[in-house]
């Protein structure tokens, strides 16, 4: 099916399959998502932590990577996995070392592990 410049984007995707629509092809973070992750990065930047950072969007889940220096491995990943949405929550922040910080049902309180400024002591 070619896309003329005349024809309507929207009538094309109604003449899609039911079914195709069905299974996403990439999993991916919201804009509230990526405006939450992108403030805290934004204020850790700002202090001087984190100086890089990498999405990635798999079939499987949504990755976010933080680095303090551009050619290091990340020292934290944020994920969000929804296969995992009624287990152990489909967001997850894991360290460098592979360990899993924190896992759970809402992206706000899983980051509390790394944000300091919010993280009640």
């Amino acid at each position: 099916m070619s896309l003329s410049e005349d024809a309507d984007p929207s009538e094309q995707r109604a003449a899609r399959p039911a079914a195709a629509n069905t299974q996403p092809t990439r999993v991916t973070f919201n804009r509230l998502e990526l405006h939450r992750i992108l403030n805290l990065y934004g204020r850790m930047v700002a202090d001087g932590e984190w100086r890089d950072y990498a999405i990635d969007f798999l079939r499987d889940r949504a990755v976010f990577s933080v680095y303090r220096r551009a050619s290091e491995v990340p020292i934290y990943r944020i994920e969000k996995d929804p296969r995992l949405a009624r287990k152990q929550g489909m967001y997850s922040v894991i360290s460098a070392t592979g360990l899993i910080l924190r896992r759970g049902h809402e992206l706000e309180r899983v980051l509390l592990v790394i944000d300091r400024k919010l993280a009640v002591v």
